[in-house]
C-alpha cells in the first residue's frame, strides 16, 4: 500500500466519523493523529509537546496540512506531502495560526464551541493497517536492538542517567526516536514505578525501561539485569510477575475487552500470592500512535481487534514484565514485537497457548 492509499483510506474512516457526528471540519493538531492520518510523518519538532508543528483540516472534500514557513519546505521536500493527497497551507513563522471558521467543527483537543472526537479517533488510530503493522514490527526490532545493546553496556559503577543515556543512545543509532527512558536501580527497582533517572549508582540490580517512535508509531519494551545471584524473594516475584503477563497475553484474543484483559490480570495476581500489587500502577492497554492509546482498566468496553497492538505491563515491587505485542487470531498467542533473543525466559502453559516470557537477565 503507497502512501496515497494509506492516507485516502483513513480519510474515508475520519469522514465517516465526521458525517456521524453532523461535522464539516475536523482539525487534527496532536502529534499522533496527524502522523496517523498522513502516513506518520513525524511533526514532533519538541518532543515534549502534544501539538506538533503542523497541523491538517480534512472536510467532506479536501485535506489540507497547515504549517508554517520554517516546516513546509522539509515536510514537502522530505516527506511529499502532496504527493500523498494533502495540500499544504502555508503562514509566515511570524504570524498567528490560522484556525478553520465552522460552526460544526470537530477536533482531537479541547476547544469551546468544538466537538471533541479524540476518544474516537484513538479507537481508530489502534486498528493498525498492514502497512502499519509492518512499520510496528520493524519498530518492535529496533527496540529490541536498542534495548539489548545498552544492556550490554551496563556495568555497576554507573550511574542511572548513564545508564539512560546509554538507553537513549541506542535507539537512536536503531533510527528510533527515545520519547521514554525510564531507569531504576536496586532499591528504586522496589520503590519507584516509574523511575526518572538520577544520579544514583548502580550497585547490582537495573530496570531499564523504553518507548520509542518511529513512523509516528510508539513502542514499549522493558527488561531487568541483575549482576551476581538474584535473592530468592526477586526470583519469586519476577516469575509471578511474568506470570500475571503470561494471563494478559493469553486474554489478548479478538473480541476481548480491555476490562476483560483487567480481570484477567487481577486473578493472575491473586494466583500469584500479591493480590493487591495492581493498585499500585496501571496494567497497560492498547498501544499505537501513542504509547498507551487506551489502558486496560474497569469498564473499558473497547474490544480487541486483529491488528491491535497492545502494552501490557504488570508489575510487582521489585519486578515487571513488558513487551509489545500484536493480536493475531481467535485461539493463538499474540505475535511478540519486542522480543530479544536469547533472553532469559520463564515458559507458562495457559489456556491451551504456551507463552515465554522474559525474567531477569543474570550477569
Amino acid at each position: 500500500m503507497d502512501y496515497a492509499t494509506e492516507v485516502q483510506t483513513k480519510l474515508e474512516l475520519v469522514r465517516d466519523l465526521m458525517a456521524a457526528h453532523n461535522l464539516d471540519t475536523l482539525w487534527l493538531r496532536r502529534v499522533e493523529d496527524v502522523s496517523w492520518i498522513t502516513g506518520g510523518i513525524d511533526v514532533a519538532v519538541n518532543t515534549a509537546a502534544a501539538i506538533g508543528v503542523a497541523t491538517v483540516v480534512i472536510t467532506p472534500d479536501t485535506c489540507e496540512m497547515w504549517t508554517n514557513t520554517i516546516e513546509a519546505p522539509r515536510l514537502q521536500a522530505e516527506d511529499q506531502v502532496r504527493e500523498r493527497g494533502f495540500e499544504l497551507r502555508v503562514t509566515p513563522w511570524h504570524e498567528a495560526e490560522p484556525s478553520p471558521q465552522s460552526a460544526a467543527l470537530g477536533v482531537d483537543f479541547p476547544l469551546p464551541g468544538a466537538h471533541d472526537l479524540s476518544g474516537e479517533l484513538a479507537l481508530l488510530r489502534a486498528t493498525l493497517l498492514p502497512v502499519e503493522q509492518e512499520r510496528f514490527r520493524d519498530l518492535g526490532r529496533r527496540c529490541a536492538d536498542a534495548m539489548q545493546a545498552a544492556i550490554g553496556r551496563v556495568q555497576p559503577g554507573m550511574t542511572e542517567e548513564q545508564i539512560g543515556a546509554a538507553l537513549a543512545d541506542e535507539t537512536r543509532a536503531c533510527g528510533a526516536n527515545p520519547v521514554v527512558v525510564l531507569i531504576g536501580t536496586d532499591e528504586r527497582v522496589h520503590k519507584v514505578r516509574h523511575p526518572i533517572p538520577t544520579g544514583k549508582t548502580l550497585d547490582r540490580y537495573a530496570m531499564l525501561v523504553l518507548c520509542g517512535r518511529r513512523d509516528g508509531l510508539v513502542c514499549s519494551v522493558t527488561r531487568l539485569v541483575h549482576f551476581g545471584p538474584i535473592s530468592a524473594d526477586v526470583q519469586r516475584r519476577m516469575n509471578a510477575t511474568a506470570d500475571v503477563d503470561a494471563a494478559m497475553l493469553a486474554a489478548s484474543q479478538p473480541g476481548t475487552t480491555l476490562e476483560q484483559v483487567f480481570r484477567a490480570a487481577q486473578d493472575a495476581y491473586a494466583r500469584a500470592g500479591f493480590a493487591d500489587e495492581w493498585k499500585l500502577h496501571h496494567q497497560g492497554g492498547l498501544a499505537g500512535y501513542t504509547a498507551r492509546e487506551m489502558l486496560g482498566v474497569p469498564g473499558a468496553t473497547a474490544e480487541l481487534k486483529p491488528g491491535m497492538v497492545c502494552a501490557w505491563n504488570p508489575s510487582i515491587s521489585g519486578a515487571k514484565c513488558e513487551d509489545s505485542i500484536l493480536v493475531t487470531a481467535r485461539g493463538q498467542a499474540p505475535e511478540i514485537l519486542t522480543a530479544i533473543e536469547g533472553w532469559p525466559v520463564r515458559t507458562v502453559e495457559i489456556s491451551g497457548l504456551t507463552l515465554a516470557r522474559p525474567v531477569i537477565l543474570q550477569v
